[in-house]
């Protein structure tokens, strides 16, 4: 778990220090959005990898190797000296994180039966979920405190001593285990999924400094033709027995399938939300990074309530209802939330319930995604399976962060909000469509 915060809460600590960057280093919008969304974009790439290797090595000697270059980025990030090393150094932190990350859920999946894993995994998505949501916080409050006369750099540099308990608590607790069955790496599978999604990703990113013209369209085009042919291949090579990156039949699983579009659709529309929100209450709302932390404390309430209360409770009485009833309240409050800051005509006192009933719809929908996944999959894919399934929420995250700020960037003035507000509702309404789909008994046998 020391793990999972460490890999999360880097994704949105970030958010609350983006300003204090920006006046150091004279960044634009295309370099605030690399630098939370290139960190994204390397965990996505490598995740199925680094679960596959998981499978290979052992799930603890992954575990370690990756804290120990994930705790080595963090502080490159803390001591760089220019926005193209920072964003580098975070390009580093991702690929260690992907290492990381899929050894927890697939212990998990190793250690517990599907029922069982409906508690364990919820303690997964409340610990994750607040992770996330206390990363802004946390930002705020190391950037007031100013320690040593660092400024934002300790929001990195505080990985160093979280990563060496991570390491020697690892050493120590962690089971070993090996592969029931041997595990090949496809390397070149690997290659053209990230080739196909820097594609993709890059001509939004990039929206800020000119129009979308015909060189983004070929982008885009040529990524969209890439993963097709990366998946004809995909089929090809398992059908001869080939290493793979990942075994198509887990696609054949409608629960599984059903999961992993939910997650693309949330993360999205979540991480979008919170890079924007934490972003926008300084640059457009006037707060201060301190301010603009604490104003996520009641919303870190609400996903706590949604998560530990509603989420453990429900989530195998309600299924996919509960998803389906979060979505809504995330589709109207993010649009409120974010309608606030572009009004600036309201007080405080109103944002902060729209804020809490966010965070409620917010724990609503991340505390099921994991256990309704996996819940039909087998043990000997499970790493294989997280893998994927993080690999899907984190390539959710990167997209929303160059959909949701490229329309902000993209759009100037006063309707700066609008381009926005619309992607996040787009994107909360295609998770709750990819919900009613699910069949009614998820946690029964198929």
């Amino acid at each position: 778990m020391i793990g999972l915060v460490l890999e999360i809460v880097d994704l949105t600590i970030v958010n609350t220090a983006l300003p204090a960057i920006q006046r150091d280093f004279g960044g634009d919008g295309a370099a605030a959005q690399w630098i939370v969304a290139g960190y994204a974009l390397a965990f996505s790439v490598l995740l199925i990898l680094g679960g596959r290797l998981g499978d290979l090595f052992g799930g603890r000697a992954m575990f370690l190797l990756g804290v120990a270059g994930f705790t080595l980025a963090s502080l490159a990030c803390g001591a760089a000296g220019s926005a193209d090393a920072l964003i580098a150094a975070r390009v580093a932190q991702g690929a260690a994180g992907a290492i990381m990350a899929p050894q927890v859920l697939t212990m998990i999946q190793l250690l517990y039966t599907p029922v069982e894993r409906i508690s364990r995994l919820a303690w997964f998505g409340v610990i994750g979920g607040l992770a996330a949501i206390s990363g802004p916080i946390l930002g705020g409050v190391l950037i007031a405190a100013n320690i040593g006369g660092l400024g934002w750099r300790t929001v990195f540099l505080i990985n160093g001593p979280v990563g060496v308990l991570a390491l020697v608590a690892g050493w120590w607790l962690l089971p070993r285990h090996r592969a029931e069955h041997r595990v090949r790496i496809d390397l070149i599978g690997t290659a053209l999924f990230g080739v196909a999604l820097a594609a993709l990703f890059f001509p939004l990113v990039q929206s800020e400094h000119a129009a979308f013209g015909a060189r983004s369209a070929l982008l885009l085009l040529g990524g969209l033709a890439l993963l097709v042919f990366m998946w004809r291949l995909l089929k090809r090579r398992a059908a001869r027995g080939a290493p793979v990156v990942f075994d198509p039949a887990l696609l054949s699983n409608a629960v599984f399938r059903g999961g992993l579009g939910i997650a693309l659709a949330f993360s999205a529309a979540n991480t979008g939300f919170l890079f924007l929100f934490a972003y926008t209450l300084q640059k457009l709302s006037g707060f201060t990074p301190l301010q603009a932390g604490l104003i996520h404390v009641p919303f870190s309430a609400g996903v706590m309530f949604g998560m530990a209360v509603l989420g453990r409770t429900y989530a195998r009485r309600a299924g996919k209802w509960l998803i389906v009833g979060g979505a809504g309240l995330l589709a109207l409050f993010y649009g409120g939330t974010l309608g606030w800051i572009a009004s600036a005509t309201h007080g405080l006192w109103t944002l902060l319930p729209l804020v809490l009933v966010a965070g409620v719809g917010m724990g609503m929908v991340s505390a099921p995604i994991a256990p309704i996944a996996v819940s039909r999959v087998e043990r000997g894919h499970a790493g294989a399976a997280s893998g994927i399934l993080k690999t899907v929420q984190q390539i959710g995250g990167a997209f929303g962060v160059a959909l949701v700020g490229g329309a902000f960037f993209a759009i100037g003035g006063e309707r700066s909000l609008v381009g926005s507000i619309v992607v996040i509702e787009v994107l909360l309404l295609a998770c709750a469509l990819c919900a009613a789909t699910l069949p009614r008994a998820i946690f029964e046998p198929a």
